[in-house]
């Protein structure tokens, strides 16, 4: 999963990200609070990690933004040396959906981070995805409309299954180019729209079949699911 970690110290931040990485998430440290709403506001994550007390802009004024400007669905987490009950209790109230003291403990914040991302994104642990007409064997690799194969690339298959995983949910280029080729800095941002347009041609994802892909200039795409069952899948 996608991960931004807001944390001023250089050091705790190079623990928190090492953490993480190894645990198979793609992280994005920022030192400032002004820096990571900056790439929120250009980005997508799957998990937000706040410290409080940064040099610019708060870890809670960090939160109040995130919830009024990017999502109030994506998972917050604080961790942070504040450990008033009056501090929680604020953070809680305004939109964070778990708290740590520091120091952080690994494998406390690994199983915390867990808990999160299960909650949030309960499809992510599915290997049978059904959004008729089209069912998705994520093990086989294999996807079908109405019982007939569709015949896609390993990375077109890929694609697909994040933009099901997420129906309803705008995901920036650079969230799908990490989550489908990793972090390579040689892919050229066209490659993801040639995917994506393949994708779309050879699913047939348009208004009239029930689900079509929607672009966002500058930032990104979103399937939609439309018609019957549009809003249970939003």
């Amino acid at each position: 999963m996608r991960i931004s970690i807001l944390e001023d110290d250089p050091d705790q931040l190079a623990l928190l990200k090492r953490w993480l990485s190894d645990d198979g998430h793609d992280v994005h440290g920022y030192l400032t609070g002004r820096d990571a709403m900056k790439h929120a506001g250009r980005e997508s994550f799957d998990l937000f990690v706040l410290d409080w007390q940064v040099p610019d802009v708060s870890g809670a004024d960090v939160l109040m933004w995130l919830r009024s400007n990017v999502s109030k669905q994506v998972p917050v987490l604080f961790v942070t040396v504040r450990d008033s009950e009056q501090d929680i209790v604020f953070a809680l109230e305004n939109g964070a959906d778990d708290y740590m003291v520091k120091p952080a403990r690994r494998q406390e914040l690994l199983a915390r981070v867990h808990a999160l991302l299960r909650r949030a994104y309960p499809r992510e642990e599915e290997k049978l995805l059904a959004f008729p007409p089209f069912e998705i064997d994520v093990a086989r690799g294999e996807i079908r409309r109405g019982g007939e194969r569709i015949e896609l690339t390993p990375k077109e298959f890929e694609l697909t299954v994040v933009l099901f995983r997420n129906v309803g949910r705008l995901l920036s280029r650079g969230h799908l180019q990490e989550a489908v080729w990793g972090r390579s800095g040689d892919l050229v941002t066209r490659t993801v729209d040639t995917h994506v347009s393949q994708v779309r041609k050879k699913l047939d994802l348009r208004t009239e079949t029930g689900f079509r892909v929607v672009p966002i200039y500058n930032y990104g795409y979103r399937l939609e699911q439309v018609g019957e069952g549009a809003s249970s899948a939003a």
